[in-house]
């Protein structure tokens, strides 16, 4: 379970997150909107212990982040917005070489049922080759190398086709059910928030999002 209780961040006199708080529960897939600006990447990267808050506490099952930091880095995942890959190497070559700083040991033959299972076979191309929606998959699939209980999303389909934002939503949810996978999960289309996720929660002052998402806020 993830606890964040009254948390503040600000950059010189603006504040991004001011007293915010949520919980979630394992095997949810929770969907964080707002309008540009209102926090939702400062919040995923103090939740992927990137940075910190001003003020407040963040638990994970049961542990604070201060206390169990290193702890609780092992078990979390994060896919920021700009894709994060070596476009020169090869989709395989590319995991070995994520996989090695990875605290979960996983054989050549485990990489590449990962990137089946996001439907990303193509091992031995070069990244610089792939389409964006290759990219991001495996942008994805490398967030997973050390089979995180915790996973973050910050627009992980901007920019995509349709066919891989299909596959990735599908993928996100079979991997809440089967592994229990915490997701929160930030995006632009609505229409994708509503197919993936469990519920809602709204960063922000601005009423538009509530109003829109008024059924899938919990």
């Amino acid at each position: 379970m993830l606890e964040v209780k009254s948390i503040s961040k600000r950059y010189s006199k603006r504040h991004v997150l001011d007293n915010f708080s949520m919980t979630a529960e394992r095997g949810e897939i929770v969907g964080l909107v707002g309008e540009n600006g209102a926090g939702k990447s400062t919040l995923l990267k103090i939740l992927a212990s990137l940075s910190k808050p001003d003020k407040g506490e963040l638990c994970l099952n049961g542990k604070t982040y201060k206390k169990h930091f290193k702890e609780h880095r092992r078990t979390i995942g994060y896919v920021p917005q700009d894709i994060a890959v070596w476009e020169d190497l090869t989709v395989l070559e590319n995991m070995k070489f994520f996989a090695r700083l990875s605290p979960v040991k996983k054989s050549v033959s485990e990489l590449k049922d990962l990137l089946d299972n996001i439907q990303l076979g193509r091992y031995g191309t070069k990244v610089n080759k792939l389409s964006g929606g290759m990219k991001r998959k495996l942008n994805l699939a490398i967030s997973l190398i050390n089979e995180p209980e915790f996973l973050l999303l910050d627009e992980p389909t901007a920019g995509i086709d349709l066919k891989s934002r299909i596959e990735i939503g599908q993928f996100l949810k079979n991997l809440a059910v089967n592994k229990e996978t915490l997701i929160i999960y930030t995006s632009h289309d609505m229409n994708e928030i509503k197919d993936v996720c469990d519920r809602v929660i709204v960063i922000g002052k601005d009423s538009f999002y509530r109003d829109l998402l008024a059924d899938y806020i919990k």
